[in-house]
Order: structure tokens, then C-alpha cells, then sequence
């Protein structure tokens, strides 16, 4: 099994990234995606109002241990029920989704890097780059059609904490990664060289 984490600021195309990735895998290569976004610890406790407030790009959002824990046991070759999270309610919500063992693992999200015991279960760690202006347009445009809010909105929490965040936790993590992707799922040979270093390390994998 080979485990890759993907991370990146927010709308720097880590999606594009992925969805590029599992296209080009051959049928028998089986690829699983768990997304960081589906361990939010779980806000409904909280009033509306509340959740509305919390900062999301912080690393204290995420419910490291269970993603860790999860992680763990696919590489130990167990079945797992990965959370479900609702970016409209803000909660965690009572549907899991069951995810089998698979030859490649692909963990993606703007905050993985800075979880130590996470990072130590990654064989190849990917850091998708990108401009400023650009990560902003794509997070408005993703916020506005996938999650119901704003440009108002969406504007003011990127000055509050989307960027602020991405300065202080995401971007010092791009020094963990062993491959950098700029302009995301656009660079074409960036993917190339990152395809071809996944089916080194899987091959190799499989002949230990």
C-alpha cells in the first residue's frame, strides 16, 4: 500500500490534483480518497451563529486522532466508516461511508502537513501551489455554488482567517513536501512527473 498526501491552500486545485491522478490510474490500480474535510470535529452544540464563526483553517478544527486511527487501519488492511461532514449545518453528520483497503491512498487537505503523526504515515508527500488571486477566485466561486454563501461572505472570512491561516499554518508546511505542483492540476508535467514517481514506489513496493 503507498500513501500519498496531498495539501495546499484553499482553491489551489488539490482537487484537480486528485481527480487528475485517478484519471490516469490504470483499471487494476485501485485509488482511495480520503478528504481531510470529512474529520471537522463535529460543532453541534454550538448555535448557528457560532458555527458560522469558527475558524475552518485551523489545525485544531480537524479531529486528527480519528483520521490517524482510521488511516491505521487501512494500512493494516481493515475496512473503516469514514464521518461525513455538512459544510452547510456544520456538523458531523449520523451517515458514514464504508471504505475498503486499496493499493493507493490518497489523503488531501489544506492542513495535513501539520500534523506530525499524520505526516508519518505518508510515503510521498505533494504540496499543490498557487497564486494568491487565483486560490482566491476558485474559493469564491466553490463557496458560492457548493456551500450557499455569498461573495460578501466568502470575502470577508478569506481576509479573517482563510488567508491569515494559509500564512501562518499552510504555507511553512510546503517545506514537508517532497514534490511541489504549481499552478495546480494545469501543469501537466508536473502531474507526469508525479504519476510516474507513484508507480516507481508502488512497484517497488510490491517486489519488497
Amino acid at each position: 500500500m503507498l500513501i500519498i498526501g496531498i495539501a495546499g491552500g484553499s482553491g489551489s486545485g488539490k482537487t484537480t490534483v486528485v481527480k487528475e491522478i485517478t484519471r490516469r490510474m490504470h483499471p487494476h490500480e485501485q485509488v482511495t480518497v480520503i478528504p481531510q474535510d470529512s474529520y471537522y470535529k463535529d460543532q453541534g452544540h454550538l448555535s448557528m451563529e457560532e458555527r458560522q464563526a469558527l475558524n475552518f483553517d485551523h489545525p485544531d478544527s480537524i479531529d486528527w486522532e480519528l483520521l490517524v486511527q482510521q488511516l491505521r487501519e487501512l494500512k493494516a488492511g481493515k475496512a473503516i466508516d469514514q464521518p461525513t461532514y455538512s459544510y452547510i449545518t456544520c456538523t458531523r453528520q449520523p451517515e458514514t461511508v464504508h471504505v475498503e483497503p486499496s493499493d493507493i491512498i490518497i489523503v488531501e487537505g489544506i492542513l495535513i502537513f501539520t500534523c506530525k503523526e499524520l505526516m508519518d504515515e505518508l510515503d510521498i508527500k505533494v504540496f499543490v501551489d498557487a497564486d494568491d488571486d487565483d486560490r482566491l477566485m476558485r474559493v469564491i466561486t466553490r463557496d458560492i455554488v457548493e456551500r450557499g454563501k455569498n461573495v460578501e461572505w466568502v470575502i470577508d472570512r478569506y481576509t479573517k482567517t482563510v488567508k491569515p491561516m494559509y500564512l501562518q499554518f499552510i504555507a511553512p508546511s510546503k517545506r514537508y513536501a517532497d514534490i511541489i505542483v504549481p499552478q495546480g492540476g494545469h501543469n501537466k508535467v508536473a502531474i507526469n512527473v508525479l504519476l510516474s514517481g507513484i508507480r516507481k514506489m508502488a512497484k517497488e513496493r510490491e517486489q519488497d
